[in-house]
């Protein structure tokens, strides 16, 4: 009976000298290569040198020394296929019946900030991947290991029954092809990346399972979390929970939400977050001012909200955050006196996200969101515009004070991330009332309208995109406010204008819509 034969080629050394000791024990010849070859050697296991078995010398500085026919053909011949074995005995070929490898850090490569281009080239690997696709392919036959948390279950069949099961070769050979996907999909991203591609004829991407959620957006929804290979500092995938239950689905998606609209500001801001629309924003000189007009926006709707934070929790805030219940406070940090408040208060979940910069940052190297639809995927750049003096042009007789200017400003960062159509209407630095999500855009100012009460008398108002008649306007003006900011564009921008006009309104057009379906 022939020995089986195990090819063992790691980056990822981490517990290969005991899983390869007792495959040495248990009758198996082990074949390696280069640092692979002398760390189980060190290790006292006897080791067969790639060169031994291909007659070839590594050459290329190591670039090529498993791409051999030899290697090749003991991995993909048909066990049972009487011509193939025929072949194999006429070449001197023995099977190889073991694969451990796994490839060389690209990943941990490109992480580095001072990475070259060079170095990034040279850490694709070549003959790794080829060996394990072949091996993978012939899983009837052959068993292949690229995860280290495999080791055991290997090991425990081999030892129950002298052999892997077929069931055990699948799942293997399955999870090679995801990670060699994986792989050439994170350098696919790279590569395009460096030639300024973003989009290309091929949208391929990657990413890694954080967790399994409990359920998805319902509980009858199977659902996991996975983040980007590389994902940037400061986001949700890489924030670190510090306190309170497992995160859903739904909490995941609605902290992102918040985190998005706090990025928006550089002073002290909170945002609440209910659905992924905000239902209170507010800045101030304080943090714990933010969350006071944050949390006055809409005491109603913040229970059971999230909370964004742009600066360190300290204990003013504390106490002022444990009064309400919440699902989630997440802030680049808490000072220790709020941590241990907030703990106090057992389902609440915190999150520390570190520093935290623009949206730009955090959204990673391509700057891409993807939204599926049946049968296909749609991509675009995120909505990164930020507004500048120069894309403010008043269309009005009466031009808004700076004080209005101020408002119209925080109000227009805050219906970006309000879904369309979106309505926000602001004064002294907070939020007053959201309209999100409407069919039609005067109802949702009329449900804006309605939510700020007597507050909208002397507040601004801002829209995602252009009003096709006048009757936004007329909402605004019935209700006080001084005000508006709006993309403009519309072929009856005229009857808004003078509609403004009449009232005595400031209307500011930006050019920019601001669309979040």
């Amino acid at each position: 009976m022939n020995t089986k034969k195990a090819l063992i080629s790691v980056s990822d050394k981490t517990n290969i000298v005991p899983f390869a000791r007792r495959l040495d024990e248990l009758g198996v010849e082990i074949i390696s290569t280069g640092g692979s070859a002398k760390l189980l050697k060190e290790a006292g296991i006897d080791v067969t040198g790639i060169s031994e078995v291909t007659g070839f010398p590594e050459i290329l500085d190591g670039r090529v020394k498993t791409l051999h026919p030899t290697i090749h053909s003991g991995l993909l011949a048909v066990r049972d296929n009487p011509e193939h074995q025929r072949q194999l005995d006429e070449l001197s070929i023995a099977p190889i019946d073991f694969v451990i490898v796994n490839l060389y850090p690209f990943k941990q490569t490109v992480a580095k900030p001072d990475v070259t281009f060079e170095d990034a080239i040279e850490n694709i690997d070549i003959g790794g991947p080829t060996m394990l696709r072949a091996a993978a392919k012939n899983h009837a036959h052959v068993t292949v290991i690229v995860d280290a948390a495999d080791y055991d279950t290997v090991l425990a069949e081999l030892q129950a029954q002298g052999s892997t099961s077929l069931e055990t070769r699948r799942r293997l050979a399955a999870k090679v092809f995801r990670h060699t996907a994986a792989y050439d999909a994170l350098i696919a991203g790279y590569l395009s990346e460096q030639m300024g591609e973003p989009l290309a004829e091929n949208h391929t991407v990657t990413y890694e399972k954080v967790q399994d959620l409990r359920y998805g957006e319902n509980p009858h929804q199977r659902a996991a979390f996975y983040r980007e290979p590389l994902a940037a500092a400061g986001t949700i995938a890489t924030a670190e929970q510090l306190h309170g239950k497992e995160l859903s689905y739904n909490n995941i998606n609605d902290a992102d939400a918040a985190l998005a609209i706090v990025r928006e500001f550089s002073q002290p801001a909170v945002v609440a977050v209910k659905h992924t629309n905000p239902c209170g924003v507010g800045i101030g000189a304080t943090i714990s001012e933010a969350y006071r007009k944050a949390y006055q926006a809409d005491p109603v709707s913040i229970f059971g909200g999230i909370i964004a934070a742009n600066r360190v929790i300290d204990r003013e805030t504390a106490l002022q955050l444990k009064e309400t219940f919440l699902e989630i406070v997440l802030a680049p940090d808490f000072s220790e006196e709020a941590r241990a408040i907030l703990q106090e208060k057992k389902n609440l979940r915190l999150l520390r996200l570190g520093e935290f910069g623009s949206q730009a940052a955090a959204n990673g190297r391509a700057a891409l969101r993807v939204a599926p639809v049946a049968g296909g995927l749609l991509v675009q750049e995120y909505d990164l515009h930020q507004l500048q003096e120069t894309d403010m042009t008043v269309v009005t007789e009466r031009k808004p004070t700076e004080e209005e200017l101020a408002q119209l400003a925080f109000a227009w960062r805050v219906v970006k991330h309000v879904k369309s159509n979106a309505i926000v209407l602001a004064r002294e630095n907070m939020t007053i009332g959201v309209g999100a999500g409407q069919m039609n855009r005067v109802g949702a100012a009329r449900i804006a309208i309605e939510q700020a009460g007597e507050k909208a008398a002397g507040a601004v108002l801002a829209s995602d995109a252009f009003f096709p008649m006048p009757d936004t306007v007329e909402e605004a003006a019935r209700a006080g406010v001084t005000a508006i900011i709006q993309p403009g564009g519309s072929v009856r921008d005229q009857d808004s204008i003078e509609a403004c006009n009449r009232h005595g309104i400031a209307m500011v057009f930006t050019g920019v819509r601001h669309f979040k379906h």
